[in-house]
């Protein structure tokens, strides 16, 4: 317990405030992705099964359908907004390691998101170790650093 709340308390005392304008970037991209997802599941669908990675059921698939799109969705407005950050962060963070991983590391065109999901993943774990920083709700509840 005493290593987290010295990697807390380093996260507090080195946060440059242009890292909250990436925050929120970060958290609205991955809001838009969720929203994407939202409006288009057989997208979503199609591209999970194209793998062939894992066979699942059909209850499973939507299960993790499901979990993409709200995570994705409430995970983005809780980092923008900088509130639990670093839960929001740590729970973002199996689906864009399984986007890297699993999705677009097999695509073979040059327009893949694999740059986009390997930055998003950087700044996920970035994130889940500095917290939310000096702009954001945490700061203004008075809650802490989470």
């Amino acid at each position: 317990m005493n290593a987290i709340h010295k990697i807390e308390h380093w996260g507090d005392t080195h946060h440059p405030a242009i890292l909250d304008l990436l925050r929120i970037t970060l958290g609205i991209f991955l809001f838009l992705k969720g929203y994407g997802f939202f409006h288009n599941m057989a997208f979503l669908e199609y591209t999970i099964q194209e793998q062939n990675l894992i066979n699942l059921s059909p209850a499973a698939l939507e299960i993790l359908m499901y979990y993409i799109t709200f995570m994705h969705l409430a995970g983005g407005i809780l980092i923008t907004l900088g509130l639990l950050t670093r839960l929001s962060s740590i729970l973002q963070l199996p689906i864009v390691i399984g986007a890297v991983f699993f999705i677009n590391i097999f695509k073979t065109t040059l327009n893949s998101d694999l740059w986009l999901s390997i930055f998003a993943c950087v700044l996920l774990v970035m994130f889940a170790f500095i917290g939310s920083g000096p702009i954001s709700l945490n700061r203004v509840l008075s809650l802490p650093n989470r």
